[in-house]
């Protein structure tokens, strides 16, 4: 995380750019706290590829650490959000590595959506057998996994289902900002 904060602060950031990162962060963090009620379904993710996908890696990164971070005052911070702000950073870093792909095709999109679902419970299971054994222990990861697949499943559908929903509505205005902005 050290190295892209330090990579944007080296960088002339357009003000645009920034706000336009800012707004996707706090639609994230606005859908996570709408869809509270319903554990493992929210749009979340989707915003957080979208922001990746339009933006750029560094964006993508920005808006889903951020997410996880400022969302977690509300949530609750605790020793599992740095590994939150990991795991959706590197969902919003591969994203936009991946940007021309996923904005080419819906199904190369509805692929890593479930990718990105599978990988984010698969990192927070790190997470979990590290608090659970205080260690690292095979075992313990497997065990965490397999508690873990209702969860996993529902990550995967939700990213699916909202990136579906959003990617069209998102893509154009996004794409209408950066143009009309020289984002």
């Amino acid at each position: 995380m050290v190295l892209v904060l330090a990579r944007l602060d080296k960088r002339k950031t357009n003000v645009r750019r920034i706000v336009l990162i800012a707004v996707m962060t706090a639609l994230s963090i606005v859908s996570r706290f709408i869809f509270a009620a319903v554990p493992a379904f929210k749009p979340m993710a989707a915003i957080i590829i979208l922001t990746g996908m339009y933006l750029g890696c560094e964006a993508g990164f920005m808006c889903g650490a951020l997410t996880a971070f400022l969302s977690n005052f509300y949530f609750g911070q605790g020793p599992w959000t740095p590994f939150q702000m990991v795991a959706f950073g590197l969902v919003g870093v591969t994203a936009g590595l991946l940007a021309s792909s996923l904005k080419k095709r819906r199904i190369v999109l509805v692929i890593y959506g479930i990718v990105a679902g599978i990988f984010y419970s698969f990192f927070m299971d790190i997470w979990t057998m590290l608090w659970a054994y205080s260690g690292l222990n095979l075992a313990g990861y497997i065990a965490a996994i397999a508690t873990a697949v209702p969860y996993t499943v529902l990550y995967a559908a939700s990213n699916v289902v909202f990136l579906l929903l959003l990617e069209r509505p998102f893509g154009r205005r996004l794409g209408r900002i950066i143009h009309k902005y020289r984002i």
